[in-house]
């Protein structure tokens, strides 16, 4: 299993609009992902993987996903 760093995949225009429409305020899981999404990365994680065979999911992603 390999793995390339991307990070957080950037959030459509649309969905921030409408996120923002339905929650002025913000939600709890649009904060966390506001104020924490430096620390889920996957540099830190990258050398734990090979460099050869199928990508594997981003530790980044799912770590945060865990968290929410």
């Amino acid at each position: 299993m390999s793995m390339r760093p991307v990070g957080l995949p950037e959030i459509p225009e649309q969905t921030v609009v409408v996120a923002r429409a339905a929650f002025p305020e913000g939600s709890l899981a649009m904060r966390v992902r506001d104020h924490l999404a430096e620390v889920f990365v996957d540099e830190p994680f990258a050398e734990a993987f090979g460099v050869r065979g199928a990508p594997g999911l981003s530790p980044g992603v799912l770590s945060l996903v865990t968290v929410l």
